[in-house]
């Protein structure tokens, strides 16, 4: 019987991380370094890696592999697997991080129902959830015979429960129908996929809570009553439950969905 120290060694292991670069893509790949992993981060053209890459160098002295991708576009998916493909010839590790998530500012995502656009509703469905699906097959040849293979995907309490708008009162913060949808859809395709690629990958989602991200303060506060752990996230919290279900310490654990949202959604 193997021991705990050994079931989390992700040592030999390679991983692919989406929205590599923010702030819950580099508390993912941290996470997965210091178990000994090889890393791959993938974000959009034009984003700085500096920050990530620095911290993962003082993890371990592991190169790190950087892809650029547009993740709206099907054929930038396409050349980014074919990247990854002519370095590697297995992937142990896929995380789908990467979000759409917009700003206030843009024109048709936070806004009235009626004022919402269909198509940054496309866009938000393209990244959170087609994008999703199209790696993890296009990742499966990689996959299929690589040890420990697991997909782990990153929903959102709100794929889960339907928004309280009297949260994002008096701000100019909301909670738009698309990425609600497309979180929602993804905690369902990863239970698609974890009966279809069984049993050679496992499948498994996450579903943050609200992280603190400098948000108004009468949002915060109004959140933090309705959690149950007084607080709001902070990428530290991703840390355990990401090495749990990419490492063999859940390998018998497949088509989860874990709620990391200190307690949001027990009500």
């Amino acid at each position: 019987m193997r021991s705990v120290h050994d079931l989390m060694n992700l040592s030999n292991r390679t991983a692919l991380i989406t929205g590599g670069a923010g702030k819950i893509g580099a508390a993912i790949s941290t996470s997965l370094a210091e178990l000994g992993c090889n890393i791959i981060l993938l974000d959009r053209p034009g984003v700085s890696f500096d920050e990530v890459t620095d911290a993962l160098l003082k993890v371990n002295d592991k190169a790190v592999e950087i892809v650029t991708c547009d993740l709206e576009s099907e054929d930038d998916r396409s050349a980014a697997i074919k990247q990854i493909k002519e370095k590697y010839t297995s992937l142990n590790i896929l995380v789908n991080n990467a979000a759409f998530v917009g700003t206030s500012n843009l024109q048709g995502w936070v806004s009235d129902f009626d004022d919402q656009d269909i198509g940054v509703w496309r866009r938000a469905l393209e990244v959170n959830l087609t994008a999703a699906f199209d790696l993890s097959k296009r990742c499966r040849t990689l996959m299929d015979g690589a040890d420990g293979a697991s997909i782990v995907n990153i929903g959102s309490i709100y794929g889960m429960s339907g928004p309280d708008l009297t949260l994002y009162e008096g701000t100019e913060m909301g909670n738009p129908a698309a990425y609600a949808a497309s979180k929602g859809g993804l905690i369902q395709l990863t239970r698609w996929l974890s009966t279809v690629l069984a049993p050679n990958i496992r499948v498994n989602c996450i579903s943050p809570g609200g992280v603190w991200r400098s948000q108004p303060e009468k949002f915060v506060q109004r959140y933090i009553e309705r959690t149950p752990l007084k607080r709001m996230a902070v990428e530290e919290d991703f840390k355990g439950v990401i090495a749990f279900l990419a490492s063999d310490l859940s390998q018998y654990c497949t088509g989860l969905n874990i709620p990391v949202d200190g307690g949001w959604t027990t009500w």
